[in-house]
């Protein structure tokens, strides 16, 4: 199956992300949020990233005119009707992808694969809200994913072993590693690894043992990764550690390691209430 056009839902850092990686493989895309201010941000980030390619000497100047020109930025989900595949890329709220899901199942063509780049959530309920189970599946990028290698492709119930094909040989025409997961449990392979170490690290600051950038600074050179806890979740964005741990407490038989550490919850509080300056764990207006 050859993919032409592409359709991302969700234009925020993965969005935009995803949207890119289609555009440099030459695929026309549709990148599509709910606010015009949304739609522009997504543009403009990933304009920013190009032109520090072109900077860089990755890329030609003409080639990311190029890239750049086969994205339409829209707020019109109708047209999405004629893409040949869609990433789903909206915040981690289930009955919102449900949603979009069942939107997309409406005004696709019966043979589009609709994707998700869910990080956590139940592939096999997200299908559920469409006539097409066989052909939903995980294609969880990470952020950010023009740059990140890996993609995890994961099955839910219903999904079929040509979805898994063409969405894994997509992935790797994208210069991706690519993946399976082939039982829809929550978190798949990665988060469920990530996200009791992220805890885990939150616990260690609450409780005295270390401060957040010693935390950092031992993670990052005693395991030899390249980011610690805490700048990952200022990556990522705190609240989707929280909001997955929730998630996980929830599926995975409320076992106790899973309950989010109150640290956690202050922080985010903290920021909702614009009392934490970089919107972090660290202070990015120093």
């Amino acid at each position: 199956m050859e993919i032409k056009k592409f359709g991302v839902v969700g234009a925020g850092a993965m969005g935009n992300g995803i949207a890119q990686m289609a555009a440099q493989i030459g695929c026309e895309v549709v990148m599509r949020d709910i606010k015009d201010d949304f739609v522009d941000r997504g543009l403009s980030s990933i304009d920013r990233f190009l032109s520090k390619s072109v900077e860089k000497g990755k890329i030609e100047a003409g080639e990311k005119d190029a890239i750049f020109g086969r994205i339409k930025g829209t707020t019109d989900m109708g047209l999405l009707k004629d893409v040949d595949f869609v990433v789903e890329a909206v915040i981690e709220d289930l009955e919102l992808k449900k949603s979009v899901f069942k939107e997309l199942d409406e005004l696709c063509a019966p043979e589009v694969i609709l994707a998700t780049n869910t990080s956590s959530m139940s592939l096999t309920e997200i299908a559920a809200a469409t006539k097409r189970p066989e052909k939903v599946c995980g294609m969880h990028f990470f952020n950010p994913a023009p740059i990140m290698r890996l993609v995890e492709i994961i099955r839910g119930y219903s999904t079929d072993d040509e979805t898994v094909k063409i969405t894994t040989g997509l992935a790797e025409k994208m210069g991706k590693i690519a993946v399976e997961v082939k039982k829809d449990s929550p978190g798949f392979i990665v988060n469920r690894i990530m996200i009791p170490h992220m805890l885990e690290a939150i616990k260690i600051v609450e409780e005295g043992v270390a401060s957040i950038e010693d935390v950092d600074i031992a993670v990052k050179n005693g395991l030899n990764y390249p980011m610690g806890p805490f700048e990952l979740m200022d990556l990522t964005g705190i609240d989707i550690a929280y909001f997955v741990s929730e998630y996980f407490y929830k599926e995975l038989n409320k076992e106790s390691k899973w309950v989010s550490p109150n640290l956690l919850k202050t922080m985010i509080r903290a920021n909702k209430l614009g009392r934490k300056t970089g919107g972090g764990w660290y202070d990015y207006s120093k």
